[in-house]
């Protein structure tokens, strides 16, 4: 394999990942606006926003924060929000897990949204490239977000009140998820997992603290489990 295969490789990753761009950038401003009107100091903003470097975990996390809920509820609901990284992982291995763990470690850092749905659409249709191909490709998709998550959240924390409410920024959240969301829905147990999600966190929100989310969630995987078993 030449050089210039994984170098393409890499291009084709970052070019993919650009339309991204346009919803990432007022996303990450939200959060650093969020974050500092609920009181946090611009370095807790962005250590939090650089450690954890998942949306809506972080916005899950922060709301109840804001509620004065417990801590454990706190964690809890923002694992729970995450867990859909753990199936990433175990959807990605295949394709990039027989590399060292350090390398792997520095894999896991950006397996987010965006670059988990590029990935393993690359990967499914283009079966037989090498894995220095398709790391080359995960790294590319990474390359312009991760750094624009994280600029861009300094800049929401740093300008603060100074964005006019008129400017929407909260537009970006779920125009984010509907365009990685929709492309992934290709089977039957997709669609029923996601219409299961969506009815029970409309009908469950009277539930205090957000906690119909987590039980939506739960009951959407199973959903979605049992219906691909029954099919298979």
């Amino acid at each position: 394999m030449s050089p210039s295969t994984t170098k393409s490789a890499l291009w084709r990753g970052v070019y993919a990942s650009l339309p991204f761009i346009i919803v990432i950038v007022p996303f990450a401003m939200l959060f650093g606006v969020a974050a500092t009107e609920a009181g946090l100091p611009i370095a807790q903003v962005m250590g939090f926003t650089a450690l954890v470097i998942a949306g809506a975990s972080q916005f899950t996390a922060l709301q109840f924060m804001i509620e004065n809920a417990p801590v454990l509820v706190i964690l809890a609901s923002a694992l729970a929000v995450n867990l859909r990284m753990a199936m990433y992982s175990a959807a990605i291995t295949p394709y990039l897990g027989d590399q060292p763990l350090w390398k792997r470690a520095l894999l896991s850092y950006v397996l987010v949204d965006q670059t988990y749905n590029l990935a393993i659409l690359e990967f499914e249709e283009n079966p037989n490239q090498t894995t220095a191909q398709r790391t080359a490709f995960f790294v590319g998709c990474s390359l312009p977000l991760v750094p624009l998550w994280i600029g861009f959240t300094w800049v929401g924390a740093a300008l603060g009140g100074q964005i006019p409410p008129e400017y929407g920024l909260d537009f970006a959240l779920p125009i984010a998820f509907l365009a990685m969301v929709a492309p992934a829905l290709r089977t039957v147990a997709h669609i029923a997992a996601a219409v299961t999600s969506v009815v029970l966190a409309l009908a469950l929100g009277f539930i205090p603290l957000n906690l119909g989310l987590l039980v939506a969630a739960i009951i959407a995987m199973m959903v979605g489990a049992e219906v691909e078993r029954r099919m298979a």
